[in-house]
């Protein structure tokens, strides 16, 4: 049977309310394995187990790229595993899991290779997943390898009238002419029909960038390898655009959009307004306009601060947050290229202890008080930027964000979703803009859209409870959603949530319906 649970949201109005929803099981994945690459092509569904335990036997002891077709959307709920062959293997009630690629493939899916051609690795981090259609029932699946360098694959795919989908060729996509890619997170496809493909930076200290002592500098050292030369830091962070995905498929690292650590970025049906979550602790909420629908290469760059609509430490299942925009600045991509070039050739000979030889913050504090000669550290050291201004810089693992593009665009759905996956440290440190009671179940917020697209308030829609770190496997309940990432929004106002969890023995993909009042 369909489980129903009470749980918190907005009404339209957006205001705090209790309603009753359904919030439903509908598959879980491997041990070890974290579901990505949520995407809905007509009545199917694209989803990946990303880093399974290697030591399962069978089919999925590799990361897996994979779809249920024609997806039974009124299916009744997916227990939890309880068995070996149950706790190895995708488990769903939406149909049949369709395996498309695993990593290593044809020799291509997931390898990553220098500018050289050098075999770096072989990735086993497939996330988000975007299919673009060349005719009927056929088209190109690209798909996010999150790693450092990142890659991404472009598979042709065919689909049968039986709903069984072909492979065809598998290639990785060039992105040696913009230096790499690093950490190829979650993305979208824009409305304009090109994937985007979010550089998740987890590096907050540029600082430290070329710090010899530091204690992920393994990680620079092996995108050095794949450039053949020391890498800029202010050429990663960024959306990449993928043009021409149909041919070419071009990448173009859209660098006014801003540059930090990039979960994904959604466009709005104006093709102008897109929205960016940064992944990590201290991370702010962006949003960008550009100056042409449809051309992501200029326009002006946002950082949203919040008002917190309950007392200090209130629960975070039900606290609201009012929101305003803070703009940090206008620029082009030309304008960025010219700053990130003043950075080229520094090396890990040109560190010295104490000092900085990139945007230092008393640069920083320079340009916030306006005496900057230039913009660059809105649009090089975004968050920052947006914290000297009064933005709230304070999320903790802000995940995924969403809209359903038609429902967005006549009206039928005017929310964007955003996925918290842990609301801790600096969201519940007793200070700041934000300060609520730690969940480490996380929250998916809903945001009511204007005309316009913007937004101004952020309400939790659905939470996790009950978390019990003595609790084993499952220190968030199988009923509670754990750590929520990627988020799809569907046609219907249905919110399908992927888990990203080691509070789950096996993380899980629910479907979540809003109610009506109770």
């Amino acid at each position: 049977m369909k489980k129903t649970i009470a749980v918190l949201l907005a009404a339209t109005a957006m205001t705090s309310a209790a309603y009753a929803e359904s919030l439903t099981r509908v598959a879980t994945v491997p041990l070890d394995g974290e579901i990505t690459g949520l995407f809905e092509q007509g009545n199917d569904l694209f989803f990946n187990v990303q880093h399974p335990s290697d030591e399962l036997n069978g089919t999925f002891n590799k990361a897996t790229v994979g779809v249920v077709s024609n997806a039974n959307w009124d299916a009744s709920a997916s227990g939890v595993p309880s068995d070996e062959e149950g706790k190895s293997s995708v488990v769903t009630s939406l149909g049949d899991y369709q395996v498309l690629i695993q990593e290593g493939d044809k020799g291509v899916a997931g390898i990553i290779k220098s500018i050289a051609g050098e075999e770096l690795l072989i990735s086993n981090d497939p996330d988000f997943n975007g299919f673009v259609p060349t005719e009927d029932n056929a088209g190109f699946l690209f798909t996010n390898w999150e790693n450092r360098p990142g890659g991404m694959s472009r598979a042709a795919l065919t689909r049968g009238e039986d709903g069984t989908w072909t492979v065809g060729d598998i290639e990785m996509v060039d992105f040696s002419k913009v230096g790499g890619t690093w950490v190829n997170c979650f993305g979208t496809v824009s409305p304009w029909g090109t994937p985007l493909t979010s550089e998740e930076l987890y590096f907050d200290e540029t600082a430290e960038w070329n710090n010899p002592e530091y204690k992920e500098i393994e990680d620079n050292q092996m995108l050095a390898s794949y450039l053949g030369e020391y890498p800029n830091p202010y050429n990663y962070g960024y959306i990449v655009e993928i043009t021409d995905p149909a041919g070419e498929a071009a990448p173009v690292k859209r660098f006014a959009m801003g540059r930090m650590s990039h979960e994904n970025s959604v466009v709005m049906p104006d093709q102008k307004t897109a929205y960016t979550t940064s992944d990590g602790t201290g991370q702010a909420f962006f949003k960008f306009v550009a100056d042409t629908a449809g051309d992501l290469s200029s326009g002006t760059l946002y950082a949203a601060k919040l008002t917190q609509l309950a007392d200090a430490g209130a629960d975070a299942a039900t606290t609201a947050f009012d929101m305003e925009w803070i703009e940090l600045g206008h620029s082009s991509e030309a304008e960025i290229a010219g700053w990130i070039a003043d950075y080229d050739g520094i090396t890990l000979e040109d560190h010295k202890a104490g000092e900085t030889n990139y945007i230092s913050d008393e640069q920083v504090a320079e340009w916030a008080a306006g005496n900057a000669a230039d913009n660059r550290v809105a649009f090089l050291e975004s968050i920052k930027a947006a914290k000297a201004l009064g933005a709230t810089a304070e999320f903790r693992k802000m995940e995924g964000v969403n809209i359903n593009l038609a429902g967005a665009a006549d009206g039928s759905v005017p929310f964007m979703y955003v996925a918290m996956s842990e609301v801790s440290k600096t969201m519940s440190d007793g200070e700041g803009h934000i300060d609520v009671a730690e969940n480490k179940c996380g929250v998916v917020y809903e945001m009511e859209l204007d005309a316009s697209f913007n937004v101004s308030k952020m309400v939790p829609a659905v939470a996790g409870h009950g978390y019990n770190k003595d609790a084993g496997a499952n220190a968030c309940p199988v009923d509670s959603i754990s750590n929520p990432d990627n988020i799809l929004v569907r046609a219907n106002g249905q919110v399908i949530i992927g888990e990203d969890t080691g509070n789950h023995e096996n993380n899980a993909l629910w479907i979540w319906t809003k109610g009506q009042q109770s």
